[in-house]
């Protein structure tokens, strides 16, 4: 007999919950670039305390997302995810309305945006909605809520472009107020899953502590090597969305072609993540990262070397899009996986923050590298070293349940 997709309604509205939450805090945190020239004329901020404040909202939001993590597998995703909404919904307010100069713009844009974000950006969501899922089925629920994202990611520079020619940046930012209260009550229903219940498929888990479990982990091989392919993970992905528009202007492009590979990315990132959602059901999950990590290479190196055309720049937004986020339904299941699902979002949130370190490495050295040597290409190489170490790093990953816990 077919196992259903959803064992119950819970599942389904938990689901939805995750979804609406990810598509506005992916959204709007990735729409802060466009405000840059408008804080830059009115805050008597640079572009370098700019870009110190988005990195270190990513660092926050990377160092956050284990700390809530554990608070959602204790207390609950849904309390966890308002708490985390009212620190951007501050940080947000204080942006437009003030004080908001000097270090109050760092604090603001960087500390309070960056903690909210560590507590409503994929990693509690995820944690809470693959608990309500076996295993068979976990990583495409994953790859769903991460489709949301991409959403977001899609549709909110639109509106943004659009808010900030016809209302300013204040009251755009104003705006975002409205999206966060419809985040706060979507996340009312990120219910958590019931203590002792024993569904079919679920990973059945004894009163292991917190520290236990952080222990368990980090003595674990395969936990080390996941936390480091993740890294690449961020490093890859940030130096791309973060230089690629430098990149093409460097590369002789006219400047729409870096927003139509941009834009392209978030399209096709949808597809990527239901994609590899629905394989890691099926596949292994170490060789699906393999395989995810091998194909940014190669696509990289056909991208750098491949004679400079927009049709290649264009294809390189299609598959490079196609591989963005894909490699999150494959993590987050191997997780799942070995260590079973009662600390998932604590765990899935501290291979995260390896993510965000990476994410702020690339954009630092994406920078560091033109500046030094007047070109990306060296930058881009190290992307793609790093590429093929994730490739290997991933094969030795021993995929199979610790003797802790069994799987129904």
């Amino acid at each position: 007999m077919k196992e259903k997709f959803f064992q119950n309604r819970i599942a389904l509205v938990t689901l939805l919950s995750a979804c609406g939450i990810v598509a506005v805090s992916m959204g709007l945190r990735q729409t802060f670039g466009l405000f840059s020239d408008f804080f830059v004329k009115d805050l008597q901020c640079t572009i370098t305390q700019f870009g110190l404040a988005i990195g270190l909202q990513m660092l926050m939001w990377g160092m956050f997302a284990p700390i809530f993590g554990a608070m959602a597998d204790k207390i609950g995703g849904n309390k966890v995810t308002i708490i985390a909404f009212a620190f951007m919904a501050l940080g947000i307010y204080l942006l437009y309305s003030g004080p908001n100069t000097g270090v109050f713009f760092q604090i603001n844009l960087g500390l309070l945006v960056g903690i909210g974000l560590g507590g409503t950006a994929i990693s509690v969501q995820i944690g809470e909605v693959g608990k309500h899922f076996p295993n068979k089925t976990r990583g495409l629920a994953i790859g769903i809520v991460v489709a949301m994202a991409s959403i977001g990611y899609f549709f909110s520079p639109l509106y943004t472009k659009f808010a900030l020619s016809e209302f300013g940046w204040e009251k755009t930012l104003q705006t975002y107020l409205y999206f966060i209260i419809f985040g706060m009550i979507a996340g009312i229903f990120l219910f958590p899953v019931k203590k002792d219940k024993n569904t079919s498929g679920k990973v059945i888990v004894d009163e292991q502590t917190i520290p236990e479990a952080l222990k368990e982990a980090f003595t674990h091989r395969g936990f080390i090597l996941l936390t480091l392919g993740f890294f690449v993970c961020g490093f890859n992905i940030t130096l791309v969305s973060a230089h690629i528009p430098g990149y093409i202007q460097e590369r002789g492009f006219e400047v729409w072609t870096a927003f139509a590979i941009l834009s392209l990315i978030g399209l096709f990132n949808i597809f990527g993540t239901l994609s590899f959602g629905y394989l890691s059901g099926k596949y292994s999950k170490k060789i699906l990262l393999s395989i995810l990590y091998f194909s940014r290479g190669i696509v990289l190196i056909l991208f750098l070397f491949l004679p400079t055309s927009t049709y290649v720049a264009l294809g390189f937004g299609i598959i490079y899009g196609f591989l963005w986020l894909s490699t999150i339904p494959p993590t987050n299941g191997i997780v799942s996986q070995i260590f079973g699902t009662k600390y998932l979002a604590m765990l899935y949130g501290v291979v995260f923050f390896s993510h965000q370190i990476g994410s702020f490495l690339g954009a630092y050295l994406g920078g560091y590298f033109f500046d030094k040597y007047g070109s990306y290409d060296y930058a881009f190489y190290l992307s793609i070293g790093l590429s093929f170490f994730a490739t290997l790093v991933h094969l030795p990953i021993d995929e199979k349940p610790v003797m802790r816990i069994s799987v129904v």
